[in-house]
């Protein structure tokens, strides 16, 4: 080979060996700038979050207010000042930071928003009554909060957080013809469970719908007589409790079912307690202590219930553990030396 053309083979090999280098370079830097910004997905995506959450209440705070409002006025909603501590509480329990950063969910948490907006303009615009707007202001309040979280943090986070945001839901107030035949199921549930206790204690009972009548006394379940107050509370926590310390889908769906029939029988026993006290011991039973503010105690006896019931499940739970658990023990050798 010629002097020249050495000369031009060793530049152009020196050529490609320093752009081998740079590429190699530039996709180290790319690299680390993508750690860097993976490090970084953690704290931008919880500063979204709360900048999102922030917007939403800013929008909504009109029907914020009101809500919250309702729920210190009447025991009817009571049970939404429990909602928000009890899903953050959930979720902070549940929470599964990824290793690798956050992939958001961007299409999915997007299609939540836009169903949020859409729901909150229609509430705005409609001519509707003012307790079905607030209803539907707030279910636009909760699902826009669930979009932001999925869109912030993706699809695996909000998967194994789908409980607690759904449980959001329990914060919006019923609308009036729904509260109507939730308490209507109460009242004659109540009164069909009182008749048959009194049946069963062997006193003479009369039913007339909603009229119980006893010898000396006549009841009627009215509607301020529903519970529909520790009713509410009773079923919201069973439901965490049931989440919270069982594993099974299936326990926790029966245990949340167990809570419905136990909100009619807590009420049938103080309509039963109360009517056997006011014609067997003192009158002033009727009109006192514990039928005004009784409901606490009755309540405690169903969510004793409850405690028991799901002290069964997870016993059961515990079993069936020790028995899958029980063949890989059976395989393991142990070697002394």
């Amino acid at each position: 080979m010629r002097g020249s053309e050495l000369q031009k083979y060793c530049s152009v090999s020196d050529s490609g060996g320093m752009r081998s280098l740079m590429a190699v370079s530039l996709t180290r830097k790319s690299h680390l700038r993508g750690l860097d910004l993976m490090r970084l997905s953690n704290f931008s995506a919880w500063t979204l979050f709360s900048m999102l959450c922030a917007l939403a209440v800013a929008l909504n705070w009109r029907t914020l207010a009101a809500t919250f409002s309702l729920a210190l006025q009447r025991e009817e909603f009571t049970h939404i000042l429990l909602i928000f501590p009890l899903s953050l509480a959930l979720i902070s329990m549940e929470w599964k930071s990824p290793r690798k950063g956050l992939n958001r969910g961007w299409v999915s948490g997007m299609l939540l928003l836009v169903v949020a907006a859409g729901i909150f303009i229609f509430a705005r615009l409609a001519s509707i009554a003012l307790d079905l707007q607030r209803s539907l202001g707030m279910f636009a309040f909760v699902t826009s909060c669930i979009g932001v979280f999925v869109l912030c943090f993706g699809g695996d986070v909000s998967r194994n957080s789908v409980f607690p945001l759904c449980f959001l839901y329990w914060a919006v107030p019923l609308p009036p013809a729904a509260l109507a035949r939730v308490t209507q199921f109460l009242q004659h549930g109540s009164a069909i469970g009182a008749y048959s206790l009194f049946t069963v204690a062997g006193i003479p009972v009369a039913q007339d719908k909603l009229l119980l009548t006893i010898p000396g006394l006549t009841v009627e379940v009215a509607r301020e007589c529903s519970s529909i107050r520790s009713s509410m509370m009773l079923l919201v926590t069973t439901m965490f409790l049931g989440q919270l310390l069982l594993n099974s889908a299936l326990h926790k769906t029966l245990l949340t079912l167990i809570a419905i029939p136990l909100s009619v029988a807590k009420n049938s026993l103080r309509i039963f307690t109360i009517a056997m006290l006011g014609t067997k011991v003192d009158p002033a039973f009727l009109t006192g202590k514990l039928h005004r503010q009784g409901g606490g105690l009755f309540f405690a006896i169903a969510l004793l219930l409850v405690l028991l019931v799901l002290y069964v499940f997870r016993r059961r739970e515990r079993r069936l553990q020790d028995i899958s658990a029980a063949p890989a023990l059976a395989g393991t050798t142990l070697s002394f030396s």
